[in-house]
């Protein structure tokens, strides 16, 4: 038996990479492939696995696994800030979908208690799917990412009491007061378990698991934290899931979450993929095609009312238009959580065969389609936008107050609602640097611009938003997004209306590079890569290697991996040089005690001694371009020098106070 098992997990490893490498190279969401998968390997086709439950197992720790990175990801105090989305939110997504579901079931002839659980069942939608497609398009936390883990958990959460009343709704039991207060109790117990968790246990049980310095330990400590939460909110009731994503928000504070995360995510893709699988061995492909056009009828009526009625709750929560379908498209297909209560009514003879294996087809459809719907979603709002919508409807019933952002030019945009966006509009703002950013968040764009930040609410890849921003005569345009499609869709429209505009861009790999470059951007900043360099030269440093030595290596690593990559010419002129392949140009002030004080550019003879030459100075809120040669230099001075990248670096000394390397390293 045992090696059957094997055999059958060897055979679904094999499709589903293939599958997988396939999807992956004409760009379709692997999901797809693993239902694709399961639909093979089960009893409809080729047989090979006549029961999802010889794989039932794996399948339960990939949910389990995938909610728990979850967990980490989002963090507790996210959590809390959408607790209003949760509930509030959740509710009426639930009550909406529940009324509306059970009034179209009665007309397929079910009676008022079928109707009702169907209603139930439907209202659940896909937590594995939808979270699995929101953390690959790094759109977790974004303003509609948020709302939709919100309701999902909501309805994860509303797993329990669904529980407890499918067999009274079978008129099996019945349901009393001792009951509803144990119930309340285990909440309390759970919600205190998780916030001593988050505030004082998980961070001094892994500090002391990391100060070992054994990666072995700290991977079997992951996995007994994930796994044995999981399982007490299981004891008390609740779902593996939803135990796994409390484990990850206990941990999700601790200065270890990272490592944790990077530990649990290898496993969590594995496994993840037999939950798939295991979703498309339960499709019955005989009644699909004995029932083909019933059953292609009601996946297209049970989509278009979840996303219709998931949209108006979004809009009620105050999104935009844009937000509102993608919300109602992201929530738009049947959960996972649904098969398990679909068996429950099967065997407590609430619903009867046919319906079941009717529900199943219609589940299994709309979480086949949900990677591709969500992928069309934001087209499908910019379509819709054309249409004569009223105002309300397209800005949202609680609109961020407009901001009048004046006539700029040669200024910098920002684009990105992370840290490092917020970051480099915080340094601008301190510089007195003409700058703008747009953030796709309402809730971070009203604090920031109560701060009295030129920041403005919107979706960067809408030409009116950038021209808002006045993108169309800037100088600089930082894009920190983590999609790389979304980023060279707005590189593409940045490009087209402004050709000299010189484009930063954030990339997660350095395999992004070459195709954000073609697109259009001057300069990418691979993360993965950068952060190896600044790991790298904090070593050197911690090495006592001087400062010159280390800002060369540096270089020579940064040519040789980005090559001619780094630049790319788009301007005319001195610009064009800035912008060459082998050419940099960069600002470097005048320190208090720098050597070069009081020296002119002919003592200094910087293009016969280094290589490098000095187009302009600035000093004391002017700019000297090609400054006269008997210009002496004074401290404060900010000088702008034009070489390679190793020149470059050699000369930066001269300007410094000293060659001391930085100790900034922290031995912990």
């Amino acid at each position: 038996m045992a090696l059957d098992v094997l055999k059958n997990i060897v055979i679904i490893l094999a499709l589903s990479t293939f599958v997988n490498y396939v999807f992956t190279r004409i760009k379709v969401p692997t999901i797809l492939g693993y239902l694709i998968t399961g639909i093979i390997v089960g009893p409809s086709l080729l047989g090979i696995i006549h029961s999802p439950e010889e794989i039932e197992l794996m399948a339960e720790i990939g949910v389990v696994m995938l909610l728990f990175t979850i967990g980490i990801e989002f963090s507790l105090n996210h959590l809390l800030k959408i607790r209003k989305i949760v509930f509030l939110g959740g509710f009426m997504q639930l009550l909406f979908t529940v009324l509306v579901i059970m009034l179209i079931s009665r007309g397929y002839d079910i009676d008022w208690k079928g109707a009702l659980f169907i209603g139930f069942l439907s209202a659940l939608s896909s937590t594995a799917v939808v979270l699995k497609i929101l953390q690959e398009r790094s759109e977790l936390t974004s303003n509609y990412g948020r709302t939709v883990l919100g309701i999902l958990i909501f309805q994860d959460l509303l797993l329990v009491p669904l529980l407890l009343f499918t067999p009274i709704l079978g008129g099996q039991t019945t349901f009393g007061w001792d009951q509803l207060i144990l119930l309340l109790l285990k909440a309390g117990f759970i919600i205190g378990l998780i916030f001593v968790g988050n505030k004082w246990l998980m961070p001094r049980f892994l500090r002391a698991v990391a100060m070992t310095k054994n990666q072995e330990l700290f991977l079997m400590s992951t996995f007994l934290i994930c796994l044995s939460v999981a399982l007490l909110t299981s004891a008390l009731g609740m779902s593996l899931a939803v135990g796994a994503f409390l484990a990850g928000l206990m941990i999700s504070e601790s200065g270890y979450s990272h490592n944790a995360f990077g530990n649990i995510v290898p496993f969590k893709d594995t496994f993840t993929s037999f939950f798939f699988v295991s979703i498309g061995i339960l499709l019955d492909l005989n009644f699909v095609v004995d029932h083909l056009w019933l059953v292609l009828l009601s996946a297209l009526i049970l989509i278009f009312f979840k996303a219709i009625l998931a949209g108006i709750t979004a809009f009620f929560l105050g999104h935009t238009f844009r937000g509102v379908v993608m919300v109602g498209i992201a929530l738009s297909q049947v959960g996972e959580f649904s098969f398990i209560l679909s068996k429950l009514g099967l065997e407590y003879k609430i619903i009867t065969n046919f319906y079941y294996q009717l529900f199943i087809a219609v589940a299994v459809i709309s979480m086949s389609l949900t990677p591709l719907l969500m992928q069309i979603s934001r087209p499908i709002a910019n379509l819709l936008l054309k249409l004569p919508l009223p105002g309300k409807l397209v800005d949202g019933i609680f609109p961020l107050p407009q901001i009048d952002i004046p006539e700029l030019r040669d200024h910098l945009v920002f684009i990105g609602k992370d840290s490092r966006a917020l970051n480099l509009s915080v340094m601008a703002k301190n510089m007195d640097l003409p700058y703008v950013s747009i953030a796709f968040d309402p809730d971070s764009v009203r604090k920031r611009q109560l701060k009295g930040e030129m920041v403005i609410y919107g979706d960067a890849f809408n030409e009116p938003i950038l021209r808002k921003a006045h993108t169309d005569k800037a100088d600089i345009v930082v894009i920190s997004i983590g999609n790389v499609i979304t980023t060279m869709a707005i590189i593409e429209k940045i490009r087209n209306m402004n050709p000299h505009a010189y484009i930063i861009a954030r990339a997660k790999r350095v395999e992004d590079l070459i195709e954000l470059h073609n697109i259009g951007a001057n300069q990418v900043i691979p993360e993965e890569f950068e952060t190896s360099i600044e790991m790298f030269d904090r070593v050197l440093s911690k090495m006592l290697i001087p400062r010159k030595e280390i800002n060369a290596v540096i270089a020579r690593i940064r040519d040789d991996n980005y090559g001619i990559f780094m630049e790319k010419e788009t301007k005319t002129d001195l610009s064009v040089l800035k912008n060459h392949a082998n050419f940099e140009i960069t600002a470097v002030k005048v320190d208090d005690h720098s050597p070069v004080i009081g020296k002119s550019l002919v003592e200094m003879q910087f293009r016969k001694t280094y290589g490098v030459t000095l187009v302009a100075l600035f000093r004391k809120k002017v700019l000297y371009d090609n400054p006269d040669p008997e210009t002496l230099f004074e401290k404060g001075d900010m000088v702008y020098i034009m070489g390679r990248s190793e020149q470059i670096a050699n000369t930066t000394e001269l300007f410094s106070k000293s060659e001391a390397p930085r100790d900034t390293f922290v031995d912990n």
